[in-house]
This record gives C-alpha cells, sequence and structure tokens, in this order.
C-alpha cells in the first residue's frame, strides 16, 4: 500500500514516484530470489546511481540529489519497503560521504565527490573492529605516520557492502586516547587490503557483511579526512545522519510487514468471518499501524531538524530507537497474523521479521542510543 506523503515541492513528489517506479520495476521482481539465494544483485546500485537516487541529501553542484534530509530519508524508505538489504547498503554509502563533504578540504571534494556522488562508485563505512563495537574510541586498528602517509595495520568488522565497495571510510589509530584517532578513505585496490568471507547473517542476505584487514596498507596523506586525531568527532558527526537513515529503513521494513497482514487479514476467514473483522486480530492490525505512524512522524521530526540547521543528535537517537523498536514489534506480530504461515518462507514475514532485528544493532545498538538520549538530558 502506497503511503500517502507530505512532501515540500512538486520535485519531491516526482522524485518519489519516480523511487516507487523504481522499486517496483527493478526491486521487487528480484527480491526474494537473491534473498533465499545469498546472491548479490549485479547492476542494481548502477541502476540507482542512474535514477539519480544514491546522494540525493548531497549539494548539486558535486553531483547530488540537491535534497532536504526529510525528502531523502522517505525515497530510503520506499526502497526499504521493497528491499530492506538494498535500503541499508544506499544509507550506508551516504553515510560514507559524508566525512568528505563535511571535512574534506576543497580539493579532495574537488577530486573525488562527483564520482562518489554520482553513483559511479559507492562506498562503505569501516569503524567497528573485532573488540570495539559500540566503545569507537578502544578501537585499535593502527595508522602510522610515515614517508608520504600512512601504514596501516589491523581489521575491520561489521563492514556492508565490504569486499564489493569501491571506497572504505577507514577509522585508525594515530595516536592516544579518544583524540587519537584520524580518519581515512581508502579505495578498494589499496595493496594490503584484503576482506574476509561475508558473514553468515540472521537477515540481509543479498548485500555481503565482511571484516577487512590491513596488512601494512599504504595510504597517502592526501587520503587522510580531517586534521589527525579529529576521526572521533567525524564518526559520530556521521552517525547521527546514519541513524536516521536506519529509522528510514526500519520503518519501510514495518510498512511492509503491516501491509502483508492487513491483506492476508482481509482475505483469510475464521468463524464465518474475515479475520480482520475479529476485534482482536483487528486491535492488533490498529496496533501495528500506529507504531508504524509514530517511527515515521519521529525520524521526520529529526529530519526537518537536522534541515534546519537545528540540533538534532538527541532526535536521532530518538528516531533510531523508535523506529528499529518498533520494526522488531511490528515484524513479529505480522508473523502471528500469519500463523504457521508467517513462520514458513513462503511469505515475506517470516524475513521481515531477521531482517527488522539487526535495525536494532547496527548504527549504534538501541542500548547506546538511550545513553546518548541520557546524556543529552542530563548535559
Amino acid at each position: 500500500m502506497a503511503v500517502d506523503r507530505l512532501l515540500p515541492t512538486d520535485e519531491a513528489r516526482d522524485l518519489i514516484r519516480l523511487t516507487r517506479d523504481v522499486a517496483d520495476k527493478v526491486l521487487a521482481p528480484i527480491v526474494d530470489e537473491h534473498e533465499k539465494a545469498e546472491s548479490y544483485p549485479e547492476g542494481v546500485f548502477a541502476t540507482l546511481g542512474e535514477a539519480g537516487l544514491l546522494s540525493l541529501p548531497y549539494p548539486e553542484e558535486w553531483g547530488g540529489g540537491g535534497q532536504p534530509y526529510e525528502v531523502y530519508l522517505q525515497v530510503l524508505e520506499e526502497i526499504a519497503a521493497r528491499w530492506a538489504a538494498v535500503a541499508v547498503a544506499v544509507s550506508v554509502h551516504s553515510l560514507a560521504c559524508y566525512p568528505l563533504m563535511e571535512f574534506g578540504s576543497a580539493e579532495q571534494q574537488r577530486r573525488w565527490l562527483p564520482e562518489m556522488l554520482g553513483g559511479g562508485t559507492v562506498g562503505a563505512y569501516s569503524l567497528s573492529e573485532p573488540q570495539a563495537g559500540s566503545d569507537a574510541a578502544a578501537l585499535t586498528c593502527k595508522a602510522t605516520a610515515v614517508e608520504g602517509g600512512y601504514r596501516v595495520d589491523g581489521a575491520k568488522a561489521w563492514i556492508t557492502h565490504g569486499g564489493i565497495a569501491d571506497f572504505y571510510n577507514v577509522f585508525a589509530r594515530t595516536g592516544e586516547g579518544s583524540k587519537g584517532i584520524s580518519c581515512f578513505l581508502v579505495p578498494k585496490d589499496t595493496d594490503g587490503l584484503s576482506f574476509g568471507k561475508p558473514e553468515e547473517k540472521m537477515g540481509l542476505h543479498a548485500v555481503p557483511t565482511t571484516s577487512a584487514h590491513y596488512d601494512e596498507a599504504f595510504v597517502p596523506a592526501e587520503r587522510r579526512i580531517g586534521a589527525e586525531g579529529q576521526g572521533l568527532q567525524i564518526a559520530f558527526s556521521a552517525l547521527d545522519s546514519g541513524r536516521l537513515g536506519i529509522a528510514a529503513v526500519a520503518v519501510g521494513l514495518a510498512q511492509a510487514a503491516l501491509d502483508e497482514a492487513v491483506a492476508y487479514a482481509q482475505e483469510r476467514t475464521a468463524f464465518g468471518r474475515r479475520i480482520i473483522d475479529h476485534q482482536g486480530l483487528g486491535f492488533l492490525l490498529a496496533d501495528m499501524a500506529a507504531a508504524v505512524d509514530s517511527a515515521r512522524a519521529t525520524y521526520l521530526d529529526a529530519a526537518r531538524r537536522r534541515d534546519a540547521g537545528l540540533p538534532y543528535s538527541r532526535q536521532a537517537s530518538v528516531a533510531k530507537l523508535v523506529a528499529t523498536d518498533a520494526a522488531m514489534k511490528v515484524t513479529t506480530d505480522a508473523v502471528q497474523v500469519l500463523g504457521g504461515y508467517g513462520y514458513t518462507r513462503d511469505f515475506r514475514v517470516e524475513r521481515y521479521m531477521r531482517e527488522a532485528k539487526i535495525t536494532q544493532i547496527f548504527e549504534g545498538t538501541n542500548q547506546i542510543q538511550r545513553l546518548v538520549i541520557s546524556r543529552h538530558l542530563a548535559g
């Protein structure tokens, strides 16, 4: 069911129509086969790039779409409603462009942004490590200054699009403590960079998640983004925007589950009536709809604050927390609506439930979001 959207401009309305057309014609027909086969959808991201959907919230002068975050997130939600794995990768690509856009020099932006934002290359984000997930300040991947640049040694974990993305934002230690971390823009073909086998995940099977290993990988000094030691500031600033992307993905996933559950409840009968007409089931669906609508309103509020130049870090964490918890509950309830059928892989709600779980974990677990929110309240 298409969501009626309040959009600020005719251009935004046209963009949503374009997104739905691409999602319905390109994504929806192949999502089931790729998720079941755990196969990468070759050509899909090139198609999204050609349609201008990969870098919407960035300036047109650099090849972006020049769209408000409020609009970009609704586009992301539409993609997620058809294919969550692809939507997550689109969100991560946007996240990977952020450090260069916001902290890069004019020369760095001139050299690399047009291709990144024009869809010519796809990016990934490398912050987490095997022993440093939520505690980003504890990372140990090291970048040692050498003539002309840095030698990078160490491992990164949980990289969406790992081994396939063309460039990687890598956060590595150049000094001591939380202010001893720097950000680097590393191309895929860097000597000394290799990737582990794809993780065997619960969901999001079509887009790989891997580890990365750096063995004396040389990164030129010109590929350091921002000042030395500015890495965590860059990482956390980027994550505020990335959390909104995951919130939008979660809402799209929840909307898809709600739509499947409503359609099933309208067709299935029990005791002489459609099951949607039984109050117990009807109220469950009503609660699901309320959760989806509330989560959408929450991420849009945060996005509008971002677009207005207002502080939005707390609101981004609230949106990520609310939307992903809602997605987990709504997809679980969708399985309940379908009963035994919902527990089989013949129906998509089983996949939606598996996919919803990771949204509560990446871009900062929901326990970390509560920590962020509580610190804002205390400070």
